[in-house]
């Protein structure tokens, strides 16, 4: 079954009896198949819940601003080459100071495709960090990386226009300009659940739910101007994104580096 629309995702979301498709159990120890099978992404149950709890109680200890001032930093310091330097702010705050293994890692993280390169990546990373360092890492690699592409695709588009960002010191637009790009184009397309009662599969379609008629008014047209818009892009309800506000802070500091910067 197909969710397009922003009430019905809200009410699968929310609903106990959705949830994630099971993971193949018996992946060799120190593999990806095997670092699936031990993370709250793809848990349930008690087990979900202990496992996000410790998720939560590491972000706890990290703050957003510190986040956010390092990546701008850092982005500034390369010169504006800023692939990578979220997953590098965010390691080194969680003490991994080595993260040139996530990208390989991180590759069949969500979809579950298994290959030598991402088993000797998990292997190394395993050798730097416990799994709820490793975890935020992954979850947050090609989501962060992407959302900051296209954000940065939407600012050069609305530089031609009438009214461009102007990059307000409080970092007033870059927040605005983050928020709509989750909306209108978010890094994750689609989300699955798996119906336990009837054991079908759902798919919410997040980019047709977060332009809803019925929610966003002219939910075509990318405007950051908008009231905050309540996007599903993070999640809702039983399982949101436990780091929104991490992921936030990492993309808005580069993206004040750059565009601020004149960097692209």
């Amino acid at each position: 079954m197909l969710i397009t629309r922003h009430a019905e995702a809200q009410a699968v979301l929310a609903d106990a009896r959705y949830v994630p498709a099971p993971v193949r159990q018996d992946g060799r120890e120190g593999t990806l198949a095997w670092l699936r099978a031990r993370v709250s992404r793809f848990s349930t149950g008690e087990t979900h819940a202990e496992r996000r709890r410790l998720l939560v109680e590491r972000l706890t200890a990290l703050d957003p601003a510190e986040l956010r001032s390092a990546a701008r930093a850092m982005t500034a310091e390369r010169d504006g080459d800023w692939r990578g330097v979220p997953t590098a702010v965010l390691g080194a705050a969680l003490g991994v100071k080595d993260t040139s293994a996530v990208p390989a890692a991180a590759t069949g993280y969500l979809s579950g495709e298994e290959s030598p390169e991402a088993d000797a990546a998990v292997a190394e990373l395993l050798a730097l960090a416990d799994l709820p360092a490793i975890t935020l890492l992954l979850q947050g690699h090609a989501a962060t990386e992407a959302l900051i592409e296209t954000a940065l695709n939407h600012a050069a588009t609305e530089a031609t226009t009438e009214t461009p960002l102007t990059h307000a010191a409080a970092g007033d637009d870059v927040d605005a300009l983050l928020q709509e790009t989750l909306r209108q184009d978010p890094p994750l397309k689609a989300t699955r659940r798996l119906d336990t009662r009837t054991g079908d599969e759902v798919t919410i379609d997040l980019v047709a739910a977060n332009r809803d008629p019925e929610v966003f008014a002219e939910p075509e047209r990318f405007d950051p101007s908008r009231d905050p818009a309540p996007h599903l892009t993070f999640g809702y309800g039983l399982r949101p994104c436990p780091a929104p506000a991490h992921a936030l802070a990492l993309a808005a500091g580069v993206l004040e580096a750059l565009l601020d910067g004149g960097h692209r």
